[in-house]
């Protein structure tokens, strides 16, 4: 299929910034459908909830982001698919796995070929689980002998709360908070790496975004990350977020699950104001920065204008080597102290 080569191949002409992300996933409308499918389906949830301890509200989430609500879950050959991309030499010891995967399914009777459709990356159903994910931890929920993610609801949220318990999903514990930080606050310190105590947070000025101390639970490790650098919000994260990030390895996407939960079970925990309007950050400049960095003898790493761990780590030291604030966020003192704008 020549279109799923192009989809693998193009690349967006701007990265999403954290505002952006926000504003797309956890809009108003999403939030309001979503507490009417929880009063919908309120036994159901409550059923998997009492059997793996995932709450309701991030199975809504989950399933708002992968397909909206189940609009939206792709209507490519899934086989098709898989077989292009294993042919293909970009990814295809990945690929080629996941079409045995998906081809386990068919035989094993969950779905017929025709019906196995999906993304263009052979993601499916209304979780958009790859077929590996799906092998190992789709359940049979209406006891009809089938896993079916397309279409029946108990096999949807056994399956999302089957695979996040098995994953490492805490039960009784929540994803994460918005925080507020001191003014003197080291950013170095703002790393998804960092793990500490929630006492070691509270001890350098930490406090939940309505100004009360932090929870007294030194049992829960924590970091502090900033998807927009200094100037946007600070967010406290648990080890449920890096679950979350197991589902789908992006810390944006990690938040917006979390966030939307906290939305949907009516949490106060977010003082967001999305800016207007919403900033774009063009991925030829973040190329064109990495490129520079690297020129300087800062390891940015390839430059293919995404902002990961080593870019943001060459950002830090180009911040502290020009006297700006080290938060690692490309904004746009970092352009214009490179010269790049």
């Amino acid at each position: 299929l020549e279109r799923v080569i192009k989809s693998d191949r193009k690349q967006p002409e701007f990265s999403l910034t954290f505002w952006k992300y926000y504003a797309n996933t956890v809009s108003e409308k999403r939030i309001r459908r979503a507490r009417l499918l929880a009063s919908t389906h309120q036994k159901l949830l409550e059923e998997v909830y009492n059997i793996y301890g995932v709450p309701p509200q991030y199975l809504l989430a989950f399933w708002g982001l992968e397909s909206n609500f189940g609009d939206y879950t792709g209507k490519i050959p899934t086989i098709h698919a898989l077989a292009t991309l294993a042919f293909d030499l970009r990814r295809r010891d990945f690929f080629t796995t996941e079409l045995i995967e998906a081809l386990k399914i068919i035989q094993n009777g969950d779905i017929t070929r025709d019906a196995m459709r999906g993304s263009w990356a052979g993601a499916m159903g209304q979780t958009q689980f790859m077929p590996s994910t799906f092998t190992h931890y789709a359940v049979d929920g209406d006891g009809d002998g089938k896993r079916n993610l397309w279409a029946s609801l108990p096999d949807i949220f056994h399956s999302s709360a089957h695979f996040l318990k098995n994953i490492g999903w805490k039960p009784q514990q929540i994803w994460g908070r918005q925080v507020m930080i001191p003014k003197n606050f080291d950013y170095r310190l703002a790393d998804i790496k960092i793990k500490k105590p929630l006492s070691f947070w509270q001890g350098l000025g930490i406090r939940r975004i309505n100004g009360n101390p932090l929870p007294q639970n030194d049992k829960m490790q924590a970091s502090i990350i900033l998807p927009m650098g200094h100037e946007g919000p600070a967010f406290l994260i648990y080890d449920n977020f890096r679950v979350i990030m197991r589902w789908n390895n992006s810390p944006l996407y990690a938040l917006s699950v979390g966030l939307l939960a906290d939305h949907i079970a009516g949490y106060k925990s977010t003082d967001i104001q999305l800016p207007s309007p919403l900033p774009k950050l063009a991925i030829t400049n973040i190329k064109k920065l990495q490129q520079k960095l690297n020129m300087l003898g800062f390891d940015a790493g390839p430059p293919d204008g995404i902002i990961g761990s080593k870019t943001r780590r060459a950002i830090r030291q180009f911040q502290e080597k020009n006297n700006l604030i080290n938060d690692g966020y490309p904004n746009w003192q970092i352009f214009k102290a490179a010269g790049i704008l």
